[in-house]
């Protein structure tokens, strides 16, 4: 499998920065199902990508710890001020569209058995079918968050070149491709 060209194709589809990394410096913590189910972002239990529909966190992290590198990218965007909360929701649904792009451009070239992580909940619909207790509609787009498979993203940038804070009114939002380890597409 080619990294260089994953990381290329993550920054033409308009991640700000992009890095393979092997699966030991992906930090996990199961504290983070505290985290979700105190519900700050408002997803808990209103979106199937999110908790506590997506599993048991232990049986996730143990997902998390099976893959032996993963691409992991960001984005940054501007705000207005840092209380900006709209700017930040919005920024959210920009990087999960480009997340959405950068799988699509590299999906030609990940693996079979890759996994998809996104930042904070899956944004592909306006707002879920779970909501309404009904299916996914899209469940072939929809992507679950890094937080609910407890990865702890600050401390899994601190042996990247990846920063977690990029100064002063940005808000910055992380992805990862989770990548098996033969490499066969």
């Amino acid at each position: 499998m080619n990294f260089d060209k994953l990381v290329e194709i993550a920054l033409l589809e308009g991640a700000k920065k992009a890095a393979v990394i092997s699966g030991s410096q992906i930090v996990t913590s199961n504290s983070f199902r505290k985290v979700c189910a105190d519900n700050v972002c408002g997803n808990y239990g209103r979106c199937w990508m999110c908790p506590p529909d997506t599993g048991d966190i232990d049986e996730l992290i143990n997902i998390v710890k099976s893959f032996p590198r993963g691409l992991l990218y960001q984005t940054i965007y501007e705000l207005e001020d840092s209380f900006d909360i709209e700017g930040m929701g919005e920024s959210a649904g920009l990087h999960a569209a480009v997340s959405r792009k950068i799988e699509k451009a590299a999906k030609p070239f990940l693996p079979k058995g890759y996994l998809h992580l996104i930042n904070g909940g899956c944004h592909y619909c306006e707002t879920c079918a779970k909501t309404e207790d009904k299916p996914c509609v899209s469940p072939e787009n929809a992507l679950p968050s890094l937080e609910s498979y407890g990865i702890d993203v600050y401390n899994t940038t601190k042996s990247t070149d990846l920063k977690y804070i990029n100064g002063q009114n940005t808000v910055t939002f992380f992805s990862m491709i989770l990548l098996p380890e033969d490499g066969n597409v």
